[in-house]
């Protein structure tokens, strides 16, 4: 006859200190456990309540004294981001302390684009004097009792016009300036060393590739999304749409994939291999997308609109996981990540640079390894019942403002409208004579090379 013992040390189940958690012993036998999914499933209920109950995304403003056109985060700082006004004030702010390090004096007009070196120690912006200047940022952080000090620029360029963007080179000392044409420049000439041109008034933003960064791509007035490579004399590709693109930003992972802002109030992502249609159509907004910039691991982006919201997108979802709006805050020109994806910058025209963490219910500050745990585990319990009609009910539900629910109702009834009027043509037309474009080839008109 065989006996079984439990065998229990007592060393493992003696509490260290008297703030320790009692070891409570489980036996995860299936057969012990028949209703195990639907106790999962009302944790997983109870877990997306709190993760709403808990979303407080809003941190801190930051205070300009006009409206903020532009930012730039340094990519060898994380609590460092320069923000642009209308005024042509930029200012460097630690964002950890919410002070700002320097004022960086010299344009007169409002800034247009803010751009880094690779080595976070330079930084080149460009703004509606005609002027782009050249400033060295400083990298040690400094003290907290230090006076905040002016900086002036270490080199100018001068160019012919206004200038509507700016991005510096992956890996050489050169930068790109949007405006009239596309101007190419050294830190060391005080000239362009090359200028492209292809029909548009006014090229509105330009930006080099993470990968291959000899390639160029820019916005054009001309409703054109075009591409460019300085190791040739003329551009690639061209490619026109029905509605103008504001800004474009790159995909750091996936690096032949870009993704614009656009008037129509969406945003489109493309692969610069094929452009004759697009790869997603990101929807959500009720105005015009002004600037879009995607997380340093690539699987999302955030983009602010002129409807004075901010939203942040799956790289492949065609609609928000998330929405931010504050009473206070006005039209968005700028928005930008942190370098660690936990944050979110966006600058308005009510002179704010405000900060907003990338989770809106993430715990901040040291946790205990139980309370990673804990949040891993509701994490994975959302993600495994999320298709349940109550938890996505949760999940997806936004509180927004008036007007923009308003605005929202609208367009989607217009939209409605045209999707029962094209399928009554349909139905009462010959078959095949009624041709209906697919949602990511209806605002593309043509593409030129």
């Amino acid at each position: 006859m065989k006996v079984k013992v439990i065998n229990r040390n007592e060393e493992e189940c003696t509490k260290e200190r008297t703030q320790d958690l009692k070891k409570v012993h489980r036996n995860y036998d299936p057969n012990l456990h028949q209703h195990e999914r639907a106790h999962e499933y009302t944790r997983a209920l109870n877990a997306a309540k709190l993760d709403r109950v808990f979303a407080k995304p809003f941190l801190a403003a930051l205070p300009h004294d006009d409206g903020v056109t532009a930012l730039a985060r340094n990519p060898r700082s994380l609590n460092s981001v320069v923000s642009g006004a209308a005024d042509g004030d930029i200012r460097i702010w630690d964002v950890a302390l919410r002070r700002t390090l320097r004022r960086l004096v010299g344009h007169t007009g409002a800034i247009r684009g803010i751009s880094f070196a690779p080595d976070g120690e330079t930084a080149v912006s460009c703004s509606t004097d005609c002027t782009v200047k050249l400033w060295k940022v400083p990298f040690a952080p400094f003290e907290s009792g230090e006076v905040q000090q002016d900086a002036s620029p270490v080199f100018e360029f001068q160019g012919k016009g206004a200038f509507r963007g700016i991005d510096h080179h992956w890996g050489r000392s050169i930068f790109a300036s949007a405006g009239a044409v596309v101007d190419i420049w050294d830190h060391s000439r005080s000239e362009p060393i090359s200028s492209f041109s292809w029909g548009s008034d006014t090229v509105t933003s330009a930006r080099f590739n993470p990968a291959e960064a000899d390639v160029l791509a820019t916005t054009g007035s001309d409703r054109s999304l075009a591409l460019y490579d300085l190791r040739t004399t003329t551009p690639i590709r061209k490619l026109i749409m029905q509605t103008r693109c504001n800004a474009l930003a790159w995909n750091p992972m996936e690096a032949f994939n870009f993704t614009g802002a656009n008037e129509d109030c969406c945003l489109y992502t493309f692969d610069m291999r094929k452009l004759q249609s697009a790869l997603c159509v990101h929807k959500d907004f009720v105005s015009a997308v002004m600037d879009v910039d995607y997380s340093p691991t690539g699987r999302e982006f955030v983009a602010g609109s002129y409807d004075r919201s901010l939203r942040i997108f799956p790289h492949t979802g065609g609609h928000s996981r998330e929405v931010y709006t504050t009473k206070r805050m006005q039209r968005i020109f700028a928005v930008k990540f942190s370098g660690d994806a936990t944050y979110v910058f966006s600058g308005s025209d009510d002179m704010n640079v405000r900060v907003w963490k990338a989770d809106a219910s993430e715990q901040l500050g040291i946790q205990l390894p139980r309370e990673r745990q804990k949040h891993a585990y509701s994490k994975a319990l959302v993600e495994r019942f999320k298709h349940m009609p109550e938890v996505k009910r949760i999940i997806r539900h936004r509180h927004l403002p008036a007007a923009i629910y308003k605005a929202a109702k609208t367009r989607r009834a217009i939209q409605n409208a045209d999707t029962r009027k094209v399928k009554n043509r349909i139905a009462h037309s010959a078959p095949g004579s009624v041709t209906v474009k697919p949602e990511r080839k209806k605002k593309l008109v043509t593409e030129m090379e």
